[in-house]
């Protein structure tokens, strides 16, 4: 008696908890047979989260390097990468630069290469229209202060879904 009980106080307790899987209630249905239809229904749930996909066209760009005429209007426009979203609701696409400054290094012998050039001789814009955009590049120049010397700078693209 005392195993009995102690049986039906656990099972009590397991369905109390809810530990206890229900029955799901199906549905059935019977045709006449040879003419008979029968229909069933269900019914089927599902979750969609955010996707979002960026890819750029290329991983760097090589900016023209500037002659008299870039110097003397004060910059040189290049093509950047090609950026394509695809995104299954409203986005929007950031470009900054990864640092303050270029990374410069001397290239010419006895010329110090400018270590100073700030991020913002980068400028950067977007042709509008579908989903992919060229970005395009004006990179500023001075005669006084843009020295021979390789120079360098990370541009970085986010893609957020606000």
């Amino acid at each position: 008696m005392t195993h009995r009980r102690l049986v039906l106080q656990v099972w009590c307790l397991l369905l109390a908890l809810g530990l206890v899987p229900g029955r799901a209630a199906a549905q059935t249905c019977s045709a006449a047979v040879p003419a008979g239809t029968c229909t069933a229904s269900t019914s089927t749930t599902m979750t969609v989260g955010t996707v979002l996909q960026l890819s750029l066209s290329a991983s760097a760009t090589i900016l023209t390097p500037p002659v008299t005429a870039g110097y003397d209007a004060g910059f040189v426009a290049d093509n950047g990468p090609a950026a394509t979203v695809k995104c299954n609701r409203s986005w929007t696409l950031r470009i900054a630069a990864g640092s303050a400054l270029w990374t410069a290094s001397n290239t010419t012998a006895g010329v110090t290469a400018r270590t100073t050039k700030p991020a913002s001789d980068l400028e950067w814009s977007t042709a509008p229209g579908g989903t992919t955009s060229t970005i395009y590049y004006h990179t500023l120049y001075s005669w006084t202060l843009d020295t021979p010397g390789a120079y360098s700078l990370v541009v970085v693209l986010t893609l957020t879904a606000p």
